[in-house]
Formats: structure tokens, sequence, C-alpha cells
């Protein structure tokens, strides 16, 4: 294995593109550390710790805990994700970005140019809704005021703005996706103060008796999640297909029997993310008014873990799991293209039945997908912060005699929970695959052992 991780820095491209992606995250930790102007940071930080359980904690753990202490990059790349959601949402109803979308690059260059212009103004927002909030809490604020306001809508604007840039640079000349990256290196950062967390409820026997049983059970299902996540991203539905034999010239070319490998989870965690994110800008804009009669009691419906927010978060996963393999995957283009180079399905006649074939198969996968990104969510998110089904509307007395870990969790930090578990281990596998297509494609060693080459390079 250290002889493959030394392969990386033998390839000049590869390695200058690893220290580029290593040099800008380092940019992205060191900017986590610089505070908006005005704040008191140990009140606020105070604040959060009271909250950890809410979607200002969950928000939190996307940024890294750059919300938490509020410097430049509080916002992360939230509005930079919601911004990506509601154009590739207009793509499907607004036909001129979709005409603008099969245009390829320069259609492409115009939607991520207008990504770009909607990010700045929802981040604005944001930065607004987060500053209005925070001077009428209280003593969050050293010096109240318009032109407080106007100085942290600057800065986390500006640091929301940066951020995208440095996501796009890594996308572009580094390793992996930028994006998915940012949000990788805030959860891992927080893994310390996770397991310090864990560590301090050992000490101190927070669940008295079962406290050993609890934390043994906790990491029992850690290692259970990361393997069965681990399974589930590398499986696939393989339909096999045939092509025909052709005569070119004096030359028979074809007559090879392949698959067409479909992915359980093509979309990767970003179903997770954009339910995540639609389901947290509302909340976050919400909470200046928490106080109204009319949204006060929406607001506490659509709390972090209640029975509303589940729901609306599973429904979430479901159609952006659907939406994502819709962008991503054509049936009706791989069916014309096999048919073109003499392909076709055993069984199945080209053309349109072969796009029908593809799409039935395709469809019935992604809802398995679905149903195991939600069960990854919410399984341990469940074990942390508990099943609130006594909130529920009229029946919630049936199961008030429930122990309370059940309806109130152990109280763990968020750094366990099962979506930081699955976008971690998501992006890493995506990340290492793409080291290893580097690899492989210069004839050196992956790191899987079915990789392709055996050997590395020799010189001769």
């Amino acid at each position: 294995m250290l002889e493959k991780l030394s392969n990386i820095f033998r390839v000049p491209d590869l390695r200058k593109r690893v220290l580029f992606t290593l040099g800008l995250l380092a940019v992205y930790r060191i900017g986590g550390h610089i505070p908006t102007p005005g704040i008191n940071g140990d009140r606020l930080a105070q604040f959060f710790e009271q909250n950890k359980g809410s979607v200002l904690g969950f928000v939190d753990l996307f940024s890294g805990g750059n919300l938490r202490r509020l410097t430049i990059f509080a916002l992360g790349i939230m509005p930079y994700i919601t911004a990506s959601i509601i154009l590739q949402l207009l793509t499907v109803v607004y036909e001129p970005l979709a005409k603008l979308q099969k245009e390829g690059e320069m259609g492409r260059k115009k939607i991520t140019m207008w990504t770009r212009y909607l990010t700045v103004i929802l981040s604005a927002v944001q930065s607004f809704g987060i500053a209005i909030s925070l001077q009428k809490a209280g003593d969050f604020v050293n010096t109240p005021g318009p032109s407080f306001i106007l100085m942290t809508m600057l800065t986390l604007t500006t640091g929301s703005a940066f951020i995208m840039w440095l996501g796009e640079q890594i996308t572009e000349r580094g390793i992996g996706n930028g994006m998915s990256l940012l949000i990788f290196t805030g959860i891992v950062v927080g893994l310390p103060r996770g397991i310090a967390d864990l560590y301090q409820k050992a000490s101190t026997s927070a669940w008295g008796v079962f406290t050993a049983p609890a934390i043994l059970l906790l990491l029992v299902l850690m290692i259970a999640v990361v393997a069965f996540i681990v399974y589930v991203e590398r499986s696939e539905r393989r339909i096999p297909v045939q092509y025909a034999k052709r005569v070119v010239g004096r030359k028979v070319m074809g007559g090879q029997s392949t698959h067409l490998p479909l992915r359980v989870n093509a979309g990767g965690v970003m179903p997770v993310i954009f339910a995540s994110s639609i389901l947290a800008l509302p909340m976050m804009l919400g909470q200046a008014f928490h106080n109204n009669r009319i949204i006060g009691p929406i607001l506490e419906w659509l709390k972090y873990g209640e029975p509303l927010y589940t729901l609306l978060y599973c429904l979430g996963i479901i159609f952006f799991a659907y939406f994502y393999i819709s962008i991503v995957f054509n049936p009706n283009e791989v069916a014309d293209n096999m048919r073109k180079w003499g392909g076709f399905i055993p069984g199945i006649r080209p053309g349109k039945r072969t796009a029908d074939f593809i799409n039935e198969v395709l469809t019935r996968i992604t809802l398995v997908g679905a149903l195991y990104l939600i069960l990854i969510s919410l399984i341990p998110q469940w074990m942390i912060s508990g099943i609130h089904l006594n909130h529920l509307w009229l029946v919630g007395g049936i199961f008030e005699r429930l122990p309370t870990w059940v309806t109130n969790g152990l109280g763990v930090n968020f750094y366990f929970g099962g979506t930081s578990l699955l976008i971690v281990v998501g992006v890493a596998m995506d990340t290492v695959t793409q080291i290893e297509a580097q690899l492989i494609m210069r004839h050196y060693d992956g790191f899987t052992p079915k990789s392709g080459r055996l050997r590395g390079r020799r010189t001769w």
C-alpha cells in the first residue's frame, strides 16, 4: 500500500493535482479561523452548544464549524448548492434553459455563470437574515446597528463567493469534486471534537450503567454503516450487451459480449446534500420569525429530527435521487448509441424498446438506492437524537411510555450521524477512484487488487 501511495508522487501531473488540492483545502481551513467583525464569539459558541441538536447544529456540520464561530466562511457552500438545485430544477420546467444545457461546453459555461450570480444573491440574503437574527437575539453583537448589518453581509457574501471559487478550482485543476471535498474537510475536522465528546461521556458515565454497552453499540454501528456504504456504493446492475459482427474492408469487427453497468446509487451523496440544504434554507431564514404566531409553529414542526422534517427529508432524498439520475443518464441516448454501433440487449429490440428496458431497470435500482440513502441517514441519527414519535399530532400520547433513550436518543455529537458518515465515505471513495484512474492510465498499480495492472511500471 505504501508503494501504491508513493506512485501518486511519481507522476508529475498527478503530484501537482494532489498538492494543489491539499493547498486549497489548507486555505479553506485558514479562512475558517478568521472571525467576522463585531461578533461575541464566546457567547455564540455557547449558544450553538446549547442548540447542537437543532438545524443550526446540522448546518454547522456542513460549514465545518465556521457557523459556530461565525467566521468569514460561515455560510460554507450551502448557497452554491442551493443555487445549483434551483437552476437544475429550472432546466426541467424552463425551455430556454433546457436548450442551453444541450448546447455543450458553451451552454454549461453560461449556466455556471448564472449559478455564480445566484450564489452571491442567496449569500447576501442569508447573511442579511443572520445579521438581523443576531441583533434581535441580544448579546451576540458588540456594536449593533446598520454598519454591523452591512459589514456582516459584505464579509459573509465575499467568503461564500471565495469558497465557490475554491471548489471550482479544485474540480478543474485538482483531484475530486471540489464542493464535495470542502464538505468532507469540514466534517473530518470536527471528528476529533466528536471523539472527545464520546470519551467525556464514557469517563463520566453519562448514561449510567448503559454507558459502556451504548458506546460499544455506537462503534459497532459505525463500522457496520461504513461497511454497508462501501458495499452498496460498489454495487451495480450489469445489463448484458451483445455486439454483432461487422465486416469493415477485409476485417471482421465486433461480435463481442459486454455489459452496461448501472450503479445502484448513481447519485452518490448528492441527493442527501440537496435534500438537507433545501430543508435547512427555510429554517435558517426563519430564525428571525420564530416568535411569529403563524411561522413559529411551522418552524417547530420542521425542527431537525421532528416527524414532519423526517418525512420531508425522506421524500426529498427520493425526489433528488431520481432527479439527479435523469440529468446524468439518458436511456434514449444510450440506446441510440448502442444501435449505431450494432449493439443490442439479448431478447430486447434495439431502439425504443431498449431505452424503455434500461429506463425500467434504472427506475427500480434508483428506488433501491434512495431507500439505502434514507436508511443510512436516519437509522444512526435516530440513535443519536431519538425518534420523536411522541411529538406526533393526536397520536403522540401513545408513544409517551417509550424509554427516554428511544424518544430523545443518546445525545452524541453530530459527527457520528449517518449523513456525515455517508458523505465522508462517499467522497473518500470517489476521490480514491479518480486517483486510481489516473494511476492506471499511466500504467501504475491502483489501490484495489483488481484495478487493472498487476505490476508497477519498470525501468528497463
